[in-house]
């Protein structure tokens, strides 16, 4: 008898690389100094913290994109109506 369940990741495949600046390293770092914890527990939290707040700002950015569409859309028919 077989069970089929989902396959278990591999090793390291919850990691994730990313390059950046000195300065924000630096930053990180102290804060890390700063609250007794290790870099690793401040950049999770920070991304636990910066995801939805960076889903509300897309979010925003995609109402404010579709209406200023619309608004301009709006103002262009307007403005051909009063060249007829």
């Amino acid at each position: 008898m077989t069970c089929e369940h989902e396959p278990q990741p591999t090793r390291g495949d919850h990691c994730l690389n990313v390059f950046i600046s000195h300065e924000l390293k630096s930053r990180l770092k102290e804060l890390a100094d700063r609250y007794d914890r290790t870099t690793a527990d401040i950049v999770r939290a920070v991304l636990r913290i910066g995801i939805p707040m960076m889903e509300g700002l897309s979010q925003a950015e995609e109402i404010m994109v579709r209406e200023y569409v619309q608004l301009f859309r709006k103002l262009r028919q307007v403005k051909s109506l009063k060249e007829v």
